[in-house]
């Protein structure tokens, strides 16, 4: 690590000096790229240069604990003040840790959200509502923008499918380890028994593509105008504003209904469309790499049943961090705060430890 972070200290210092040369200070384009690479580096400089003066604050604190010269009254001070430092020093070793792992540049990216009913019947399509309903509420604890991209409904009034898109930062960091399948167990409302029944719900959590990221040929795809289902007035009934997009090569069909406007509607299918063809290809990738690498974008796969939300007991579990919370409805109203960091700091210590094992 030591290593690492003596190399980026080098080329910060460099990068520093390159932008107070004359002769590149005539270069607009050249500055601007410079202080970008200085700025990513700005944060890791700092910290290590934080516990640099930590360690060396340790080391006299140490050294006067140890010389036998010293007053006993200073020596219990300087021991004091050592076990401080060297606490302070540990946390900011792990800090260190934390920022060197590989930075996954879809973090800061906003999300494309698909949530679909699986096993289960009328009781997934209510659950699967449930889920957009939590989402919805925890993207409004966080500031974060949602709109509807399109939804299926179920004859009783629950989602077959539902996709969005959250825009806000940092959305993708903190929502990419939800993607798979997530569980019921509960008494449907249509059980005169009284009897649990397990269901279930797909989550996918998809990196919003942007055009610079992924070319799509307009010869591979179609598009098709018709009229909007479910409530609307006279709009729905007398205009094609509704948008089927289908990617000739892949298969891929994304239908998007909820604007008003024809072109409106076809930007948000097209948005949802390069993200799933981003996916893919992201995924193809990944199943390339070693099964033992784990790496932050290759986690939570689809097939996992991730989590458990168990209505007779009101809790709520996630089984790759053997996490329990008993607050159900709490979680469902949006309080997922708890469970999303725990897991982002989960998959971060497996990244650090993955990097260690390369070391």
């Amino acid at each position: 690590m030591i290593q690492e972070l003596l190399a980026i200290e080098d080329k910060y210092r460099q990068l520093t000096e390159a932008l107070s040369d004359p002769a590149i200070a005539a270069n607009p384009q050249k500055i601007r790229d410079l202080a970008k690479e200085r700025a990513e580096l700005e944060p890791v400089y700092r910290k290590f240069e934080e516990w640099k003066r930590v360690r060396k604050d340790r080391d006299g604190a140490r050294h006067l604990v140890d010389d036998p010269r010293t007053e006993p009254d200073l020596r219990h001070m300087a021991m004091g003040e050592a076990e401080e430092l060297e606490t302070r020093e540990q946390a900011l070793a792990a800090e260190l840790r934390t920022m060197l792992i590989p930075k996954d540049p879809n973090d800061e990216k906003d999300v494309i959200l698909e949530i679909r009913a699986g096993a289960g019947g009328d009781e997934a399509s209510l659950f699967a509502q449930d889920l957009f309903r939590m989402y919805s509420r925890f993207a409004e604890k966080k500031g974060w923008k949602l709109e509807v991209v399109d939804t299926s409904l179920s004859p009783i009034g629950g989602l077959k499918e539902a996709i969005a898109e959250i825009r806000g930062q940092g959305a993708y960091s903190l929502l990419k380890y939800e993607s798979g399948v997530h569980r019921v167990q509960r008494v449907p409302k249509t059980e005169a028994s009284g009897r649990i029944h397990t269901s279930t719900a797909t989550v996918a959590v998809l990196p919003e593509a942007e055009e610079i990221d992924l070319k799509i040929d307009p010869k591979d795809i179609k598009i098709e105008a018709f009229g909007s289902s479910g409530p609307g007035g006279q709009n729905v009934n007398r205009n094609y504003t509704a948008i089927r997009v289908t990617h000739k090569p892949s298969g891929l069909v994304v239908s998007c209904q909820d604007e008003k406007s024809q072109h409106r509607n076809k930007e948000k299918a097209m948005r949802v469309l390069r993200s799933r063809l981003m996916d893919i290809a992201t995924r193809e990738r990944q199943a390339k790499i070693a099964q033992d690498r784990r790496t932050q974008v290759g986690t939570g796969e689809r097939s996992e049943k991730i989590r458990t939300y168990n209505f007779p007991q009101s809790r709520v579990t996630d089984h790759r961090i053997n996490l329990t919370i008993h607050n159900l409805q709490g979680v469902l109203d949006g309080n997922m705060r708890e469970i999303v960091e725990k897991l982002v700091l989960h998959f971060q210590a497996q990244a650090i430890e993955y990097q260690a094992s390369l070391a």
